[in-house]
């Protein structure tokens, strides 16, 4: 199984301080034990990372401190990652998405699903996703 990583997921993953980082620690803790099972990031979920996290609250992180967050929560995460260039044009986005709020979760699932994958979140509102359990 592959799962695309959202960006909240992400940000959660990679802070220690998180309000969901047990959460999606633990899930990806239990993934390890399945053995087949990778990780991904995108252009749209790693610049989303460095996005939020340089921003001066609550993060404030230096751009290259974010980048190089990232870099590490990557090469020591017990699942290994993997990165699915982005080549969907807007033809590939879900006919689900009607609200402009849809539209980067709508991207994200659809580019999931044609690299064999599924969009892992946080939220429950994201058609075509898997919901990190609690």
């Amino acid at each position: 199984m592959r799962y695309l990583l959202d960006v909240n997921a992400l940000i959660a993953l990679g802070v220690s301080g998180h309000t969901f980082h047990k959460r999606v620690a633990t899930w990806v803790e239990s993934l390890s034990l399945v053995g087949t099972v990778q990780l991904s990031t995108s252009p749209i979920t790693e610049l989303g990372f460095v996005r939020i996290l340089s921003q001066p609250t609550p993060y404030g992180l230096r751009v290259s401190d974010a980048k190089d967050l990232l870099e590490r929560v990557k090469a020591t995460s017990p699942v290994a990652f993997s990165f699915i260039s982005d080549g969907n044009d807007i033809s590939k986005l879900p006919d689900w998405v009607v609200r402009s709020k849809q539209t980067t979760d709508g991207h994200l699932a659809g580019l999931a699903k044609s690299n064999g994958a599924v969009l892992a979140t946080l939220d429950r509102n994201i058609n075509d996703s898997f919901l990190i359990p609690v």
